[in-house]
């Protein structure tokens, strides 16, 4: 059963922007707080964003100012809005839920690539 569908990645110049989108299983998203991670190659997964069911947002130092988490509830979507992208942003970004993750939950969509190039 796929509990999270990511899309929304690509490939854009340093300075460019991207918006991701997060189609998460209801069961899931409605009672969660949500957020995005990111994995760059060779490195371990971070999470860079979150967002409670409420809308309250946190952030990783290294986004703040650029990256914007949202959710609509009545779709079970979350999204980043990303600007002002640094080639340090490149990664393969997921969405999970903290909490359930913490907790030792282990399943993961396919994710969405984000090349920024110099």
């Amino acid at each position: 059963q796929v509990q999270f569908v990511e899309s929304g990645g690509g490939l854009v110049q340093a300075g460019g922007s991207l918006r991701l989108s997060c189609v998460a299983e209801r069961g899931i998203f409605s009672f969660n707080t949500m957020g995005w991670y990111r994995q760059a190659p060779g490195k371990q997964r971070e999470l860079v964003a979150s967002i409670s069911t409420t809308g309250s947002t946190n952030y990783v130092d290294s986004v703040k100012g650029r990256f914007t988490v949202s959710r609509d509830n009545t779709k079970n979507t979350m999204f980043l809005q990303m600007n002002t992208l640094k080639p340090e942003d490149t990664a393969d970004y997921y969405c999970n839920a903290p909490r359930m993750i913490s907790g030792g939950f282990n399943s993961w969509g396919q994710g969405t690539q984000v090349i920024v190039s110099s």
